[in-house]
């Protein structure tokens, strides 16, 4: 294994990271419209273009539609795009995800997780990726500024193979990867280049090869079979995105596992399934609570699109209970994963199930709230209860 691909180590911020992620991606095209807590990764990446470090254009737009539209237009083309937003600006975007999903463009997009007002919050939710998980792209929740950087790379090589073709969100928490700096690797270009392949996009726009895009289509028209197609694209991303992963670590020497990561799950009797920065401290408390005799494990969800159903099914077997965290809320069932995960065990459960709406709004997910969920697994029935909020569950 390749180990000496070491570009330099530094502390920076997640956004920041994300911003090195794209350059090092040699994306050539970018169009944003900012909005906090994101305006700082193309505010980097305006900066990069400026002075030269990335050969690319930046277009300036009057609004995130737009931006999405641009991107759109430019993969079109046959070059590499990107773009990046949060919370309000994603919902203006949302008729454009179907678009790009539909068009089969393989954009990478970076989403810093912010709630949906009212009222006015600027703080980590999920809600605002959750609630574009049916429009088509894949979705990855990153833990760390160094899986942010890596997995822009990771992303393209992803979206931009011939039997997927599909455009991928990458999500980091709102301040707390954002904003905040951790120590980050920055592998060398020659070793990104090697990895990432330049896009060869074999319907782009060419005079000399006219076709149409977006046509009308009848009822009777390919619309379904090409709804199909995409979902089958889905379903084969999975063994894609385990083999990118493992070459990804032969590169790198860094193993994301693939769609899940399974953390002293081994001889679990309970486990929590968190996504996100939620994960950290989750494995903080998991080791803590070994140390003290008890078997828990936690299972990090890195891609939400496609959901890894047959990984977390084959994970908690024959568990005593499993809590599912979620950082967002649906209006049926409390939690947007816990339906995923509950939907995933239908006819194959034989473990208890909770589900726990936490943080919303950027509140706090506190070591003791996560010994309450385990408490709350071993003590009490199966079902869905809020943590940590004020007048009770």
């Amino acid at each position: 294994m390749n180990r000496t691909v070491q570009k330099y180590n530094t502390i920076m911020t997640g956004n920041e990271a994300v911003a090195v992620g794209v350059k090092l991606s040699r994306v050539r095209f970018i169009s944003a419209y900012p909005i906090t807590p994101q305006t700082t990764i193309v505010e980097k990446l305006a900066q990069m273009v400026a002075d030269r470090e990335l050969n690319s254009r930046y277009v300036e737009v009057e609004s995130e539609h737009s931006a999405m539209a641009s991107v759109m237009a430019s993969e079109l083309t046959g070059i590499r795009s990107y773009t990046a937003t949060s919370s309000h600006g994603l919902l203006y975007m949302h008729e454009m995800l179907h678009w790009v999903a539909g068009q089969r463009l393989p954009v990478v997009m970076s989403v810093v997780n912010r709630a949906i007002g009212p009222p006015w919050n600027i703080w980590s939710d999920q809600s605002d990726t959750m609630s574009q998980k049916d429009t088509g792209w894949m979705q990855v929740y990153c833990e760390s500024n160094q899986e942010a950087l890596d997995t822009i790379i990771m992303g393209y090589k992803i979206a931009e193979n011939s039997d997927i073709l599909l455009p991928l969100m990458s999500m980091e928490d709102a301040f707390v990867l954002s904003h905040t700096t951790e120590p980050v690797n920055i592998p060398e270009q020659k070793v990104v280049d090697d990895f990432l392949p330049e896009l060869d996009l074999s319907f782009r726009i060419d005079t000399d090869r006219p076709m149409g895009y977006g046509s009308y289509s009848p009822p009777d028209g390919p619309f379904m079979e090409l709804k199909k197609d995409m979902h089958d694209s889905m379903e084969k991303s999975r063994k894609v995105i385990r083999k990118v992963t493992e070459e990804f670590a032969e590169a790198t020497g860094r193993d994301y596992s693939g769609l899940v990561e399974e953390y002293l799950m081994d001889d679990a009797e309970y486990a929590l399934i968190a996504s996100g920065s939620l994960a950290s401290t989750g494995k903080y408390v998991v080791q803590k609570m070994r140390e003290k005799g008890l078997k828990v494990g936690l299972l990090r969800i890195r891609f939400f699109r496609p959901f890894p159903g047959e990984e977390i099914r084959k994970a908690v077997k024959g568990l005593k209970g499993v809590g599912v965290i979620d950082r967002s809320l649906a209006f049926g069932e409390k939690g947007n994963t816990y339906l995923e995960v509950a939907g995933s065990l239908y006819g194959k459960r034989d473990t208890p199930l909770y589900g726990f709406v936490a943080g919303l709004g950027g509140r706090d997910v506190k070591i003791e709230d996560f010994e309450e969920m385990m408490s709350i697994m071993k003590n009490r029935e199966p079902g869905s209860y809020w943590i940590n909020v004020r007048g009770g569950e």
